[in-house]
């Protein structure tokens, strides 16, 4: 009874000033000696809120009420902001934004890798006046069937529940599938399979649409011709994945087309599949492409190896500019891809291999090779193998792009300390706006 009680009452609203704020955009208030995080609120603020998720060290919190709000508050453009949990800074300007992402970098190289740069990069984003939005062109959309509420909910989860959101459109998710939420609800809805359909993943390429639609039932004929029709209808092609990555295909294999983005700067075309990891925005992509050769400093005598190197964003192009280029990446499909990314861009001096880089042990034998420079872009878990045996690979340069703070900054402190190098230059750059996701890069030279 006591204990029923007691969990009553620590779910009840509580009202606080906000001390401060995390990376991702969500306020610190400590109650009672423990730090809550209230998603939504801004330093300075007062709120209501209402505890949702418990830790042992800190609670995650619902924003319920902006009592006094911060004068850098801004009106979300989302109707579900708040709700879902795909945006958790639209109550901020890109410029704060960008200002929080860029202390976040900041905070964690000094405490995490103990290093500070020489020179603080500019922020690599999209300056159009529309640049935020309708960026994402990969996406993996939650669906639900949900016969309480009379529809099936398509969207992405909601922020502070497990759950599907309920909403009718989305503000970043590139054009067309940002206006197709309802759509494709309706569309669901009428499927034999409704309730045996629960995600879609969204590739949205300069040349074509593709939804892949994740089936744990196959579609009868009559799911078949309604699937058919909203492909022509809305102008998007529909493929569907009945198990593994490589269960993925066409609905349609005459009429598909292959999805491709180019960066026009390097005359180079790449094409992917919907089931492949690319940069979810094209034109920062084609920004961030642009800035990593310019930071490499990439001449036309260079050796250069592109390490986890996946389709080929960065090799080609480094390709169309230094001497040799050698790429390598874990996953077999994407070497695959990079391969005939390289034919079919006319590129002979770049090679895809696989290897597995988190096993490295400096015997490997193309560390033993000669290299001028080297790109790193790891996944979030970092590159502690490779920089663990830089000092063995020994380039002049190294520029390296990370999708986690913390572990560039962990591999910030190896490189620093203990491999040779010395931290030039570190920047953010804006790869999702209104999220809190960290994109940076940074440069280190051989100290000599």
């Amino acid at each position: 009874m006591s204990r029923s009680r007691k969990k009553a009452k620590q779910r009840e609203p509580e009202t606080a000033e906000i001390d401060g704020i995390s990376h991702d955009g969500k306020g610190i208030v400590a109650v009672e000696g423990k730090k809550v995080f209230v998603a939504g609120a801004l330093q300075g603020e007062t709120v209501m809120f209402q505890r949702r998720k418990r830790h042992r060290n800190y609670d995650e919190a619902e924003l319920l009420e902006v009592i006094e709000a911060s004068p850098l508050r801004i009106e979300p453009r989302c109707a579900a902001f708040g709700n879902c949990g795909g945006c958790s800074l639209q109550h901020l300007s890109p410029d704060d934004q960008r200002a929080i992402k860029a202390g976040t970098l900041r905070d964690n190289l000094e405490r995490i890798g103990q290093v500070v740069p020489d020179e603080w990069l500019d922020p690599v984003f999209n300056p159009g006046a529309e640049g935020s939005w309708n960026y994402r062109r990969r996406a993996r959309l939650g669906v639900k069937d949900v016969p309480a509420k009379g529809r099936v909910l398509v969207g992405f989860r909601e922020a502070h529940a497990p759950y599907v959101c309920d909403m009718h459109r989305c503000e970043v998710l590139a054009q067309p599938v940002d206006g197709l939420l309802d759509v494709l609800s309706e569309l669901i809805g009428q499927l034999s399979i409704r309730a045996r359909l629960p995600q879609i993943e969204v590739a949205v390429a300069d040349n074509a649409t593709t939804l892949l639609f994740r089936v744990l039932d196959l579609p009868t004929d009559a799911d078949t011709s309604l699937l058919r029709q909203f492909g022509v209808t809305h102008n998007v092609q529909i493929a569907l994945q009945t198990g593994g990555l490589g269960t993925a295909s066409p609905l349609d294999d005459s009429t598909y087309q292959a999805l491709r983005y180019s960066l026009p700067e390097f005359e180079v075309e790449i094409e992917f599949r919907a089931t492949d990891f690319v940069q979810v925005n094209a034109p920062v992509n084609r920004l961030m492409v642009a800035k990593a050769i310019e930071l490499l400093q990439v001449s036309n005598t260079d050796r250069i190896l592109d390490l986890y190197c996946g389709i080929g964003n960065f090799s080609l192009p480094l390709a169309r500019r230094a001497a040799a280029v050698l790429a390598l990446e874990v996953e077999q499909l994407q070497v695959d891809r990079g391969r005939f990314n390289a034919t079919h861009n006319k590129i002979e001096n770049c090679e895809f291999r696989t290897a597995d880089l988190s096993l490295v042990d400096g015997n490997d034998r193309w560390i033993k090779e000669d290299w001028d420079k080297v790109l790193l872009d790891p996944a979030r878990s970092g590159a502690e193998a490779i920089v663990a045996n830089m000092a063995r690979i020994g380039p002049e340069r190294i520029v390296y792009v990370s999708c986690h703070p913390g572990t560039l900054a962990r591999d910030a402190g190896v490189l620093v300390r203990e491999q040779g190098y010395r931290l030039s230059a570190a920047g953010i750059i804006d790869m999702f706006p209104h999220t809190g996701h960290v994109e940076s890069i940074a440069v280190f030279e051989k100290v000599s």
